[in-house]
């Protein structure tokens, strides 16, 4: 019996670790679900703000001689650098963020996300243009291997399908929200036909 009390032991401490990275994985598919479900566009948001300095991150830490990215930011240039990427998707996501909050799914939120994102998307394919237009290889960003090569294109790439994603949930949420006022719109009229009274908080989508 002595013998096995170090084996159950053992086996005690592997299955903590193991039970909680089941719990946030379970925690983080219930958000996930939930933003999908509920509210699509804070979940493009979401990915937005974490997806762009994750890739870049990978990109900084296999170069042959990492720097910071204070340094990285320091030294920008437009056509060998990489930092402007994740700033360009985070000014683009919190202004996003913001006309939804403000607005919710109506229109002035659609036309803020279609700017946004419309600006956005011309400069980071004038990026890429600038920067693999004359070497197909991205040589002026210094790319050491076809790792690297591969997480640069990564980069255009979900940058580049963010800006539509986000253009895609505002118009889903500005057609929701204009079914929304329809069904509003209809109610009030049958409330009218019926001799009744126009409740003061519908009265707004009636104009």
């Amino acid at each position: 019996m002595e013998k096995k009390l170090p084996l159950v032991h053992n086996e005690r401490l592997w299955a903590r670790p193991w039970r909680w990275a089941k719990t946030v994985f379970f925690v983080v598919s219930m958000l996930a679900s939930l933003l999908l479900v509920c509210a699509p566009p804070l979940l493009v948001v979401l990915l937005d703000l974490l997806l762009p300095p994750a890739l870049l991150s990978n990109f900084l830490r296999a170069t042959p001689h990492p720097a910071s990215l204070l340094d990285q930011a320091r030294a920008f240039h437009f056509r060998s650098s990489l930092v402007d990427l994740p700033a360009v998707s985070a000014a683009r996501s919190l202004l996003i963020l913001c006309a939804y909050t403000a607005f919710g799914g109506g229109a002035a939120y659609l036309w803020v996300a279609v700017a946004c994102s419309v600006g956005s998307l011309c400069y980071v394919l004038a990026k890429a243009a600038a920067v693999f237009g004359a070497t197909p290889d991205g040589a002026d960003l210094g790319l050491q291997g076809k790792g690297q090569l591969v997480v640069a294109e990564a980069m255009f790439l979900v940058s580049i399908s963010l800006a539509a994603a986000h253009i895609a949930m505002a118009y889903r949420a500005s057609c929701r929200e204009r079914r929304r006022l329809l069904v509003y719109r209809i109610d009030v009229e049958a409330v009218r036909l019926k001799g009744g009274q126009t409740p003061k908080s519908l009265k707004q989508f009636t104009v």
